[in-house]
């Protein structure tokens, strides 16, 4: 039985494979793939101590930091995906390919997806324009005219975000009201000069030639149609937790986000941790993975040791 089971390759489950190969806690790391949802990302500005890295180098240097310290300590199986955790006695037992893996504690790093446009031109110009992290991209687009699609927290935190360095930010609301983001950011940003929300709207159809040039959008109420030029769009219209694994194990938010207590990444089972995107707190950046990861596992290291 390992002490540790890491379940997810971003930079939370990176994060906590080093960390428990510094603290040698013997470790089964369990991932698809390493590098998480910016793997695409032309360039991210963000992750600190790097002024700028493409997705595809992060993932390399995430992946070559993980092996460099995981020595006989972190078994690394990566190409396969974990399909159940349960519990048993003494620890957890990972379904992983038919297999079962056994672990004292478990760390569900699995993250999730960016819940996909689904109008026409939208798959063509994924990373050519169109993009689904404002912190990651939006400095690409500094001075240009850009459209977020999506109107609640996380819409208009990615147009206070954009607002600083592009010449205009218009941003698509489906419904009538912003009942979906908190007054207080709602207000802030809709006084911003450059700044505009379109209601009762909703895209229709992306435009462009090798990359984005513009977008059609619907009224609802009218049906009337309008194409919006724009040289990005930036879409916020939810996640998809990737949690079927611990489904009916651990308790969860509404959005299928793993509920965590903030101070240790503990989840409602004793011994199973969860951090990154699929735990429910309240920001979600590769940082904030990285750094949760390494609190959970600070809180695993002394839960083993007492144990």
């Amino acid at each position: 039985m390992y002490d540790l089971a890491i379940v997810g390759g971003g930079p939370a489950g990176v994060a906590a494979g080093v960390y428990a190969a510094r603290k040698r806690l013997k470790t089964v790391f369990i991932a698809e793939t390493i590098g998480g949802q910016s793997t695409d990302s032309v360039g991210i500005e963000n992750w600190i101590g790097t002024e700028k890295i493409s997705g595809l180098d992060l993932a390399k240097a995430l992946e070559a930091h993980l092996r460099a310290y995981a020595s006989d300590v972190v078994e690394i199986k990566t190409g396969v995906r974990a399909d159940k955790v349960e519990k048993i006695n003494g620890g957890f037992s990972i379904t992983v390919k038919g297999e079962k893996i056994e672990a004292k504690t478990v760390l569900i790093a699995t993250g999730g997806s960016r819940r996909k446009l689904a109008v026409p031109g939208a798959d063509i110009f994924e990373n050519k324009g169109l993009t689904y992290c404002a912190s990651c991209d939006g400095p690409l687009f500094s001075g240009q005219d850009v459209v977020v699609v999506g109107a609640g927290n996380a819409g208009f935190e990615s147009a206070a975000q954009l607002l600083a360095y592009c010449k205009s930010v218009t941003l698509l609301n489906r419904s009538s009201d912003f009942k979906k983001a908190d007054a207080s950011t709602v207000n802030a940003v809709s006084t911003h000069p450059n700044f505009k929300a379109l209601s009762d709207t909703e895209p229709v159809e992306i435009k462009g030639g090798p990359f984005v040039k513009s977008i059609v959008v619907k009224n609802s109420k009218t049906g009337e149609t309008t194409e919006l030029p724009a040289a990005g769009i930036f879409v916020e219209i939810g996640m998809v937790s990737a949690t079927k694994l611990v489904e009916g194990l651990v308790d969860m938010d509404e959005w299928g986000r793993v509920k965590v207590d903030g101070k240790s990444q503990r989840s409602s089972v004793l011994g199973l941790w969860s951090a990154g995107d699929c735990s429910d707190g309240l920001y979600h950046q590769n940082n904030i993975a990285a750094g949760d990861a390494v609190k959970a596992l600070e809180d695993i290291y002394l839960y083993i040791k007492a144990s």
